[in-house]
């Protein structure tokens, strides 16, 4: 509350000198301060909110009746620091830290809270106050509270169902390393059994299936499982992708301006296409030859996160390896569809291959 400020020129009972005019003006003020504090415990009983006020130490010095209806309370037993009583023991020292940090500087606090209802209950409340000055002398604190319970709730269900889903994504992943591994065992088993001219194709698939596995245990390392960054995700893919064949001879940059969180859904797609580009990158070229992917994100303002792919040889092969079908553009095609993910090019620097993102892939 703000009081007159003092020589605004507003005409008063004159002093002679005997003091009769300065009780005069304390009585009157007196009474004007007794006057707008019965106003304002008007007004605050009939708000719809529970509402307090406190003097300059800190000590309750009405409550409205709202507030009362909710504790279920008399008024005296709620003065003072006997509201207390009523503050859940797990939220009393969180409490008294920030409103005595608040008195301490006389700014405005903002607070949550349990404090236990008529029936027993504890109900969470959001406490919103303002410190009250009156010709600049700190007069206490004004403050409101609105029942967040509901929101609360809704809050560590929420919690409660990522933490769960993240369980269920880590079980998953898991389970399908474990299947990944034996499929690779077998591949291995049988590519060796093969006729000399099916031995590549066998040692592709492998390959595949390594690359495979290893997009799956990049998703599963992201920090969070249930929404993929996907520039950290790449970036981490890309270099365990560099090493898996042909370790030092191919390099896989990730750069742009584009950046966001998506889902673990378009997160795998995207991750199966690189792994697919840089399997047909490696399959076209020979052993010693040195390949280059380039990785892009770029998200235009207002339009969907688009990934651009450009792969390419730092020289000309003279063969790449031979009997190993090219099965990259349906690979590609497949995984993108699987993520609705829009299609064109071919990764090559003419055109190059875009992945255009749909709204949906981006995680809340």
């Amino acid at each position: 509350m703000v009081g007159q400020p003092p020589g605004s020129g507003t005409a008063g009972p004159q002093d002679d000198g005997s003091g009769e005019a300065s009780d005069v003006a304390v009585t009157q003020g007196s009474a004007e301060a007794a006057a707008l504090s019965d106003s304002f415990k008007r007004f605050a009983d009939v708000v719809p909110l529970m509402m307090w006020r406190s003097d300059e130490h800190g000590h309750a010095i009405h409550h409205n009746e709202c507030w009362l209806e909710f504790t279920g309370r008399p008024l005296a037993a709620e003065l003072g620091l006997g509201w207390r009583e009523g503050l859940h023991p797990e939220d009393f020292d969180r409490h008294a830290r920030i409103v005595a940090e608040a008195f301490e500087a006389r700014k405005p606090f903002v607070v949550e809270f349990r404090l236990r209802r008529h029936d027993g209950v504890y109900r969470w409340l959001l406490d919103t106050a303002r410190p009250l000055m009156e010709n600049g002398r700190f007069q206490g604190y004004l403050g409101s509270c609105f029942d967040i319970t509901d929101r609360k709730h809704a809050e560590e269900h929420i919690e409660h169902a990522l933490a769960e889903k993240e369980t269920l994504l880590a079980e998953v992943y898991h389970r399908v390393r474990n299947n990944l591994q034996v499929m690779v065992s077998l591949i291995g088993l049988y590519g060796r059994a093969a006729p000399d001219a099916c031995r590549g194709s066998f040692e592709a698939l492998g390959q595949r299936v390594r690359a495979i596995a290893l997009v799956q245990q990049h998703l599963h390392e992201a920090p969070h499982i249930a929404s993929i960054d996907l520039r950290d995700y790449l970036h981490r893919l890309a270099s365990g992708l560099g090493q898996l064949r042909r370790a030092g001879r191919i390099s896989v940059q990730v750069d742009g301006s584009g950046n966001g969180l998506v889902e673990p859904r378009t997160a795998n797609a995207l991750g199966m296409i690189v792994a697919e580009i840089v399997a047909e990158c490696l399959d076209a070229t020979a052993e010693h030859v040195a390949c280059a992917i380039s990785i892009g994100l770029d998200a235009p303002a207002g339009q969907p996160l688009c990934v651009s792919i450009v792969s390419g040889v730092s020289e000309m092969a003279a063969s790449g390896r031979p009997n190993v079908p090219k099965l990259g553009p349906r690979l590609i095609a497949a995984y993108a569809a699987q993520a609705e993910i829009a299609v064109s090019g071919d990764a090559s620097p003419v055109a190059p291959l875009r992945l255009t993102l749909p709204p949906s892939a981006t995680a809340q």
